[in-house]
């Protein structure tokens, strides 16, 4: 039988076996893989060699499928930059799962893949989005962006509630996540949720932006808000262990 991801490749910053640092799968050990190449342009980007400024050459996906295949772990992750703006993610996202992985998919939530049937789709075990939010606008005057055109394209493209809308509806396993910076947050995500219907409180995540782990009573305000709304702590737990490393 002919190989169906024959002759595809994507571009990859970076592979690697590590646990998973951030939502519902805390813990677990997990294959990742991190696309490099992104449609936005967080200011407080984690990983600006997977966006800001993409590293990383182009990959065989078969050749992906089976480096995660022989891992030995039974979790993959397809993370960024945003792998959804890449239609190889969907037959890498299908070699995967064929081979027995749990596949969780991190996007911003502004591409919708459909579901994985007869051959063709996005195959998804839990739905991870993370809708930008106003805070993750780059400021004027940015030293990455001195024309202010990333500025511009960002704050266009960071909220899509249609593609947000259709990915919750396609995947009852998700979970959303915010990176909150203020209480100031609180206010434009209870709005978009407004916008978002079928999410239970469960599903929704606050995670403390930052790449240390947060000083003492700093996070007051996001746990009362968890406990307010029946909403989630989202720590990174790979940040509490390895720091702001590559490859963790």
């Amino acid at each position: 039988m002919s190989d169906p991801t024959a002759g595809q490749a994507l571009p990859i910053a970076e592979t690697f076996v590590s646990i998973q640092g951030e939502g519902r799968l805390t813990g677990v050990p997990s294959y990742f893989v991190r696309v490099a190449g992104c449609n936005l342009r967080c200011s407080w980007c984690d990983t600006p060699y997977a966006s800001w400024l993409p590293e990383g050459q182009a990959r065989a996906v078969s050749l992906i499928g089976e480096e995660a295949s022989g891992s030995g772990v039974a979790h993959a992750v397809l993370t960024g930059g945003e792998p959804m703006i890449f239609d190889q993610i969907e037959p890498l996202s299908r070699l995967l799962a064929g081979a027995g992985l749990h596949v969780t998919v991190e996007t911003a939530g502004t591409v919708f893949r459909p579901p994985a049937r007869d051959g063709s789709g996005l195959a998804c075990d839990l739905m991870s989005i993370s809708p930008k939010l106003a805070n993750s606008t780059p400021e004027p005057g940015d030293a990455r962006d001195p024309s202010g055109r990333w500025r511009t394209r960002h704050e266009q493209r960071r909220i899509n509630p249609e593609a947000l809308r259709r990915l919750i509806g396609a995947w009852p396993e998700r979970q959303v996540k915010f990176v909150v910076t203020d209480p100031g947050d609180l206010d434009e995500i209870d709005a978009l949720l407004d916008e978002l219907p079928g999410l239970k409180p469960s599903d929704v995540m606050l995670m403390p932006e930052g790449i240390q782990p947060p000083e003492a009573g700093t996070t007051d305000w996001i746990v009362r808000a968890c406990t307010g709304r029946g909403w989630c702590y989202c720590r990174r737990l790979h940040i509490d262990l390895f720091g702001n490393r590559r490859g963790t």
